[in-house]
């Protein structure tokens, strides 16, 4: 997962795991035994992932665990344990079904979730290699298949607010990083999304996430989509960003066609995609290769034109 906004803030800084911790498989081995005997005897292994939200652990063949990295992301627990069963039975490829939720104790100090495993492999940004077409068709299957939901009862979602409400932040960002990249191509192409029409319609269902850390492939096809933290209802341009964030330029138009983006969608989606990307790179570009990595993989795509 990547920058959510809580509240009016994208970089609110919120209590991280306490490093006197215990080693973490050592943590995940002592929750389950406490909590959920009945998978005591399940191996634990540490999974390797650029992720900021959460640390995971696969539990034995079939299960992952899930432990919160700061107490913003734990507040996410609740919410995917009521809606991801809900969502999972409408859409076209498998999501993390919770199976669990755990409870704080003495030895972690936050709510944490036991879900389903799903296979595959992140994707790299903009991979060519194999059939982007129909990787792009998949992904707009998804986008498709998530808005058709009743949306009734829905939760915001993260990205849920007016594209314009991050001008402020987003140009801070930018300027903050002048000299790093182009920062008046970038405010050029931001100002280009902003003068889109804003979106007037009913929020739709969003994953608000669609990027490399949170999609598995295998053979160039999307099997599986992850860490919902994000989800809600929003505006349909938010999805949008998977054009960047996933696809190579030759494949965005087959993407744009399928879902049905006009104009001014597929510009309110290179805005979000454009403020998402700049926030991640001042944050992670120090920190975290990978997810800084995908930042300038879209940051680059979007003002090529």
């Amino acid at each position: 997962m990547t920058l959510c906004r809580r509240g009016t803030a994208w970089f609110t800084p919120r209590v991280t795991l306490d490093s006197t911790l215990p080693d973490s498989a050592t943590l995940v081995r002592t929750l389950i035994a406490a909590q959920f005997p009945h998978w005591a005897d399940l191996p634990v292994e540490a999974v390797d992932a650029s992720g900021t939200a959460n640390a995971v652990y696969r539990l034995g063949d079939d299960k992952a665990v899930r432990l919160p990295r700061t107490e913003g992301s734990a507040a996410d627990v609740a919410t995917e344990h009521l809606w991801l069963p809900r969502l999972a039975a409408q859409l076209p490829v498998p999501v993390p079904v919770p199976l669990a939720q755990g409870a704080p104790t003495e030895g972690f100090p936050w709510a944490w979730s036991v879900c389903t495993w799903l296979e595959g492999t992140n994707p790299l940004p903009g991979d060519g290699t194999w059939a982007p077409e129909l990787f792009a068709a998949d992904l707009a299957e998804f986008v498709l298949a998530l808005r058709r939901i009743d949306p009734v009862d829905g939760p915001p979602a993260y990205r849920g607010e007016p594209l314009a409400s991050r001008d402020a932040e987003t140009r801070k960002v930018i300027a903050g990083l002048d000299g790093v990249l182009d920062a008046g191509a970038a405010t050029a192409a931001w100002d280009k999304a902003l003068a889109a029409p804003a979106f007037t319609g009913a929020p739709v269902w969003v994953h608000g996430d669609l990027q490399p850390g949170n999609v598995l492939v295998a053979d160039g096809r999307l099997t599986g989509v992850i860490d919902f933290a994000c989800m809600g209802l929003a505006d349909p341009a938010v999805d949008l960003i998977a054009a960047w964030y996933l696809l190579p330029a030759g494949a965005r138009e087959a993407f744009r066609t399928a879902v049905g983006a006009d104009d001014a969608s597929w510009e309110r989606g290179r805005g979000w995609a454009l403020s998402i990307a700049v926030m991640e790179l001042a944050a992670y570009r120090e920190s975290n290769p990978a997810m800084a990595r995908n930042a300038w993989w879209v940051i680059g795509e979007l003002l090529a034109g």
